[in-house]
């Protein structure tokens, strides 16, 4: 089979970016080891920059009809008890947005299925080739190939590409499951997470329900030998962790689906391998703690996909592809550090001296210029890559076809001179790339040249000249 590019993987990093790519008009096939899709809930939900970049696509609206109902709960920075409010942040989506990962699955490989692509489930990857003109795994031959395999990737450890870090240093469980009888100690209803991590006998916990009866367990020790990743995990192991924490009125009634995880922390050196790029947890690693790990991907995909389409495309202006690396090695980066951060602060020892930071802590994000750089921090809503601006404000508008949105005007993946000053300006040479839209907004923003992933390249203060902002990003 010959196709443009290969995406290993159909986790929600790889099939957002197949639908990325596919919206552009290259021709991509995806590729999945697993036969079905895993039941386990994993991600429960999704950080508000990433529910503006699903926005940018038109796949939030959708989404939202499947979400839980959690109420609106600010999310948290290492299980303190102060919610971080990203209202501030003039975003329509202040609030982390509860959809299971299996559903945000679902949803894009049904977008790909309906145009056509083929994903291909069983379909593990053996061996990889790569030359100066494209990429071959297996029988299938493409120009580019990305693995987003996740943190075990197959395509990394073929092509022998270093993943440096941190191992893990502790072992955890997370599981889903039904009760038969329950303590007062668990939770009935959504709250906070805060409330959630509760630690006793040797046990460090968090339980929270996911939907009707169906909870959510994490679960560890504070002390004991690590077992291997692959050890099935029995009712029993998961009992004595319930009856530790939450008494032993609290009894499992159906075991549904659990795995194991542990808090490394690793990142590849460089997110391009020749014509093999990395992304999601392929491209790095952390402990899962704050809704991260989803959120990461699903940005790393929107970065990558037009970008990656103008390589395809051959017009792609020099250093575009490799700028992926450039801006979201840093991202991940931090992510990496605040997680590790998040991990001792969480303090589920209960070590006095760490009760001691984890209580300046909560008194510092009580702060309103604190909370406003880590809810920032947390929900993505604060990067800004080098050479480039913040994301772009969805603002309400007005066009000469009626009232619209910012973000309903990127849903063509192409990029957008949105002109807010009645000055519409000569783009004829990137016509086929560029969008242009004259509009009145409720504030005076000038003309804004904004990206396809949703952040500014230029405006009408800058210094540099429009051809020069259209030239770097667009040819």
């Amino acid at each position: 089979m010959q196709t443009e590019v290969i995406v290993v993987g159909a986790g929600p990093t790889g099939l957002m970016l197949a639908n990325e790519l596919t919206l552009a008009g290259v021709q991509v096939v995806v590729l999945e080891k697993e036969r079905t899709r895993s039941s386990q809930s994993r991600a429960g939900g999704l950080q508000p920059r990433t529910a503006e970049v699903l926005d940018l696509r038109g796949f939030l609206d959708p989404l939202l009809e499947q979400a839980l109902d959690r109420g609106k709960f600010g999310g948290h920075f290492a299980g303190l008890p102060v919610e971080l409010d990203c209202r501030p942040w003039q975003t329509r989506h202040p609030y982390p947005v509860a959809i299971p990962q299996g559903r945000l699955e679902a949803f894009l490989e049904q977008r790909l299925v309906e145009r056509g692509v083929p994903v291909l489930r069983g379909h593990a990857v053996a061996a990889i080739e790569q030359d100066a003109d494209g990429v071959t795994a297996g029988e299938i031959r493409g120009g580019y190939l990305v693995a987003c395999d996740g943190g075990h990737s197959a395509v990394r450890k073929m092509l022998g590409v270093p993943f440096p870090g941190i191992p893990g240093r502790m072992a955890s469980v997370v599981a889903d499951l039904t009760l038969a009888s329950r303590s007062e100690a668990v939770p009935r209803v959504s709250e906070h997470f805060s409330r959630y991590p509760k630690s006793a006998n040797g046990f460090f916990t968090v339980l929270h329900p996911i939907e009707g009866e169906r909870y959510r367990l994490i679960f560890g020790r504070f002390a004991a030998e690590r077992p291997d990743r692959e050890l099935p995990i029995t009712t029993e192991e998961v009992q004595e962790a319930l009856t530790a924490v939450y008494g032993p009125e609290t009894t499992l009634g159906e075991l549904l689906a659990a795995s194991r995880f542990s808090d490394a922390t690793r990142q590849v050196e460089n997110y391009r391998e020749g014509r093999v790029l990395f992304a999601g947890d392929a491209a790095h690693i952390h402990l899962p703690i704050g809704g991260q790990g989803v959120n990461l991907g699903i940005q790393d995909a929107v970065n990558l996909g037009w970008k990656l389409a103008a390589a395809v495309r051959g017009w792609a202006p020099e250093g575009l592809l490799d700028s992926y690396h450039a801006e979201r090695h840093p991202v991940a980066a931090r992510v990496l550090r605040t997680t590790r951060a998040q991990s001792l602060i969480m303090n589920p020892s209960r070590d006095a001296d760490l009760a001691t930071v984890r209580d300046l802590f909560t008194d510092l994000l009580r702060l309103p210029d604190t909370n406003y750089f880590v809810s920032g921090m947390m929900s993505g809503l604060d990067i800004e890559y080098p050479g480039v601006g913040p994301r772009m404000i969805d603002l309400d508008l007005t066009t000469a076809d009626g009232p619209t949105r910012v973000s309903r005007l990127l849903h063509s993946g192409r990029g957008l001179l949105l002109c807010l000053d009645d000055a519409p300006r000569s783009i004829d040479h990137w016509a086929d790339r560029v969008n242009q839209v004259v509009a009145k907004a409720d504030r005076d923003a000038g003309t804004v040249l904004i990206r396809p992933d949703g952040h500014i390249a230029w405006t009408s203060g800058d210094m540099q000249p429009l051809d020069t902002a259209l030239t770097r990003w667009f040819g």
